[in-house]
């Protein structure tokens, strides 16, 4: 259960870091002065990476439960 445990945790830390890198990225698409259609664009990538790593995290902290309630 350690592995899990572990693997778990990996997983929520780069679902953490996906969440980190949507906030800068958003936040470099509002520095550069998009227009709306452009704006509109990047910010419909950065929602697409932004469940990802949402979901990511959410799989992580499910599999450090699991591993926590199994072992």
């Amino acid at each position: 259960m350690q592995g899990l445990i572990w693997a778990g945790a990996a997983l929520t830390l780069a679902g953490l870091a996906g969440l980190i890198y949507c906030i800068l990225r958003a936040a470099r698409a509002k520095r550069a002065g998009l227009d709306d259609a452009a704006m509109r664009a990047e910010l419909q990538r950065v929602v697409t990476i932004n469940l990802a790593a949402v979901g990511a995290s959410a799989l992580g902290l499910a599999a450090v439960v699991a591993g926590i309630l199994l072992g």
